[in-house]
């Protein structure tokens, strides 16, 4: 209920926007001062204390709707609001003595929503004193000290109120940037995983077009082109990650696995089709198949990989030099998240005969 950052209007909270019109309600208590102005004095003075108990609605409610808006700070609502706010309960007291200290409870209610812990309070029990003070100098103490307890009471509902709605916002702040953080950790870790993939093929084309430049013209330009196209691609998933648009899609990454690895002379061996695995589990299994070809490509220095795609598992295995005591890396950690996050389970570990290294993904 405070400094509160306002979103389209359309997406906005109806509380947010309307949450002001709350304030008008408590207007309907001026009845009794109100009563008081129309019964006491002559006619002017009747009139004057009515458009002082008007423009004190009006000053009232302004002040809550600026506070509302979020577009002025509390404070300066505070400090232009609240001295009109008791100017006018002086001025409405003038015609109907302490009949106006009523008027007091909505200045300690505006108080508790426009400032700070320790001035709200400071308001707080100096017009509690006043309500005691006033009517014990007119000597009215026993008959008016309802007012105190009035504004001790209004006081302390609206310093709840004001405390419900700080956690709130302290909520939702908290809240907003759990999300930052989430997204932040989703663009890390899906830039990772296409530029790793990217990077390690066109590495190794890079290596294959660089010892057949002599020997086969044509087949290094081929690889060449290979390498133009893979940049390209990988600038564009780079930008569709970004803008949270990236689809991992099962059957092209196989395509591009048995690709990599043949350039690399890693023979593979694919058991099962894209189709076999379960559709709410593709795109997942296409990020884990990415990860674990470009660890057999990069670390395993083995001869041969096998791909192997069931309803609920995929497994990736090599031949190579397994994981040696190696520390897990962003891109396996990646993995792991997204693997979670689909509620299931990823394992890695020495392959068949405790040789190579052996990624399998269950799903649940």
């Amino acid at each position: 209920m405070t400094d509160k950052q306002h979103t389209d209007p359309h997406g906005e909270d109806p509380w947010d926007r309307f949450g002001w019109f709350m304030a008008t309600v408590w207007l309907l208590f001026l009845f009794y001062p109100l009563s008081e102005v129309l019964t006491t004095g002559s006619a002017l003075g009747r009139t004057l204390a009515t458009v002082g108990v008007a423009a004190f609605a009006l000053v009232y409610v302004h002040g809550f709707r600026a506070l509302h808006k979020g577009s002025v700070p509390p404070a300066r609502i505070a400090a232009i609001h609240l001295p009109l706010l008791v100017l006018l309960i002086c001025a409405v007291g003038l015609h109907i003595g302490p009949g106006a200290l009523g008027m007091g409870a909505f200045v300690v209610s505006f108080a508790m929503f426009t400032l700070t812990f320790v001035p709200r309070m400071t308001v707080l029990v100096v017009a509690a004193a006043v309500c005691l003070l006033v009517p014990w100098v007119n000597g009215t103490l026993r008959d008016d000290f309802f007012y105190t307890l009035i504004v001790v009471l209004v006081g302390a509902i609206t310093a709840v109120i004001r405390a419900v709605g700080d956690r709130d916002d302290e909520y939702r702040a908290l809240r907003n940037e759990l999300v930052i953080a989430d997204e932040r950790d989703r663009v890390a870790r899906d830039v990772h995983d296409v530029l790793g993939h990217s990077l390690t093929a066109v590495t190794v084309k890079a290596e294959l077009a660089e010892r057949l430049v002599d020997i086969d013209p044509d087949r290094a330009k081929a690889e060449l082109a290979a390498i133009r196209s893979l940049t390209r691609e990988a600038l564009g998933e780079v930008r569709a990650t970004v803008s949270g648009l990236r689809i991992a899609r099962l059957g092209e990454e196989l395509d591009r696995a048995r690709s990599a690895l043949s350039d690399t002379g890693i023979a593979v061996d694919v058991r099962g089709a894209p189709d076999t695995v379960d559709p709410r589990h593709r795109m997942v299994a296409a990020w884990v198949l990415r990860e674990a070809v470009t660890n057999v490509i990069r670390h395993s220095r083995g001869r041969h990989c096998t791909i192997e795609l069931r309803s609920g598992t995929l497994r990736v295995v090599d031949d190579g030099a397994g994981l040696g005591g190696g520390t897990e890396g962003n891109g396996l950690r990646g993995a792991r998240d997204r693997v979670r996050a689909a509620g299931g389970d990823i394992r890695l570990g020495a392959g068949p005969g405790g040789r190579g290294t052996e990624v399998e993904v269950v799903f649940g």
